[in-house]
C-alpha cells in the first residue's frame, strides 16, 4: 500500500468514527465527568479523568463502527448517511468491525486499571452498546434504549470512585436518559421523512405531532431529576445559575426546532454538548468553590 493509499484509508477509519465531529462523544462525556466529582465529593484526580475521557472517546467511536454495520442496509435510503464509508462499500463490514474490537478491547484496557465493581459493569455497558442498533428495528422509541447506553458512563463513574452503584448513580442515569430522549429525537427529526419510507422505528414517529412538546418535557424531567438530587449535595448559587442557564438552552433549542425544519432540527442536536457541558461547570465550580 503506497503513502496516498494509507491516507485515503485512514481518513475512511477517521470518518468511520465521526472524528471531525466531536459533538457525539462530548454528549457522553460531560455527564460521565459530571459523575466522577459528585461521586468524589469534587476532584477526583488525573489517573480517572483521563481514564474516563479516553475511554469515553473509544466506546463512543467503537459503537459508530457496529452501528453503521448494523445500519448500512438502512443507510443507503437516508440522504444523511448515504455516504458514510461502510454505506457506500468504500470500507468493508470485516474491516468496520476489527476497528470497532480494537477500540473496545483498548477501552476495556482502561477499565482494568480500575477495580473489580468497574470491571463488571463495563461488560453490561458493552451489552447495551452492542444492542442499540438493532433496537430501531423492533422498539417505538429506541433512543430510550441509547439513553441508557450513553449514560453508562455514570454507575461506572461511581463504581470507579466508591466500588459500589448506589441509588443516586442510579437517579442521576435516569435524569440523563431524558436528556438523551431530548437530543436524539431532535436528530431522529432530520431523518423522519426517511425513516418512514424504510420502516425504521424512532422517537419522532413514535411521538408525532406532539415530538417538540415532548422533547420540552424530555429537557424539564432531566433537569429537575439532577437539580433535586443534586440540590442538598451542592447548596451553592452556582449550581442554581448553571442550571438555570441550561434551562434556557433548552428553550433556545424548542425555538429552534418549533418548526421542524431539517437543518433547524440538526443544529439544535449539535448544540446540545453545550448543554451537559454547562451543567457540568455548576458542579465543577460548585465543589471547587467549597
Amino acid at each position: 500500500m503506497n503513502v496516498a493509499d494509507a491516507k485515503r484509508k485512514l481518513s475512511l477509519y477517521l470518518e468511520l468514527i465521526r472524528w471531525d465531529r466531536p459533538a457525539g462523544w462530548l454528549l457522553l462525556l460531560w455527564p460521565t465527568l459530571s459523575a466522577l466529582w459528585v461521586a468524589s465529593h469534587g476532584f477526583p484526580g488525573w489517573r480517572l479523568v483521563a481514564v474516563f475521557t479516553l475511554g469515553t472517546f473509544l466506546m463512543r467511536s467503537a459503537g459508530c463502527c457496529v452501528n453503521d454495520v448494523a445500519d448500512r442496509e438502512f443507510d443507503r435510503h437516508v440522504m444523511r448517511t448515504a455516504r458514510r464509508p461502510v454505506t457506500s462499500g468504500a470500507l468493508s463490514v470485516r474491516a468496520a468491525l476489527g476497528l470497532g474490537a480494537l477500540l473496545a478491547l483498548l477501552a476495556f484496557g482502561l477499565v482494568l486499571s480500575t477495580n473489580a465493581v468497574t470491571i463488571a459493569w463495563s461488560f453490561a455497558a458493552l451489552l447495551v452498546t452492542l444492542i442499540y442498533p438493532f433496537a430501531k428495528r423492533y422498539v417505538a422509541m429506541p433512543q430510550a434504549v441509547l439513553g441508557v447506553a450513553f449514560s453508562f458512563g455514570i454507575p461506572m463513574a461511581f463504581a470507579a470512585v466508591q466500588s459500589r452503584v448506589p441509588l443516586l448513580a442510579w437517579i442521576l442515569l435516569l435524569g440523563n436518559l431524558f436528556w438523551v430522549l431530548a437530543y436524539d429525537t431532535e436528530y431522529a427529526m432530520v431523518d423522519r421523512d426517511d425513516d418512514l419510507r424504510i420502516g425504521m422505528k424512532t422517537s419522532a414517529i413514535t411521538l408525532g405531532r406532539f415530538d417538540v412538546a415532548g422533547i420540552m418535557l424530555f429537557y424539564l424531567v432531566f433537569l429537575s431529576i439532577w437539580a433535586l438530587v443534586l440540590a442538598y449535595r451542592l447548596p451553592s448559587a452556582i449550581y442554581l445559575i448553571a442550571f438555570f442557564v441550561a434551562l434556557l438552552q433548552a428553550l433556545w433549542h424548542g425555538w429552534l426546532i418549533r418548526r421542524r425544519a431539517r437543518d433547524d432540527c440538526f443544529k439544535a442536536f449539535r448544540l446540545n454538548h453545550w448543554l451537559g457541558f454547562t451543567v457540568f461547570v455548576g458542579i465543577f465550580l460548585s465543589y471547587w468553590g467549597r
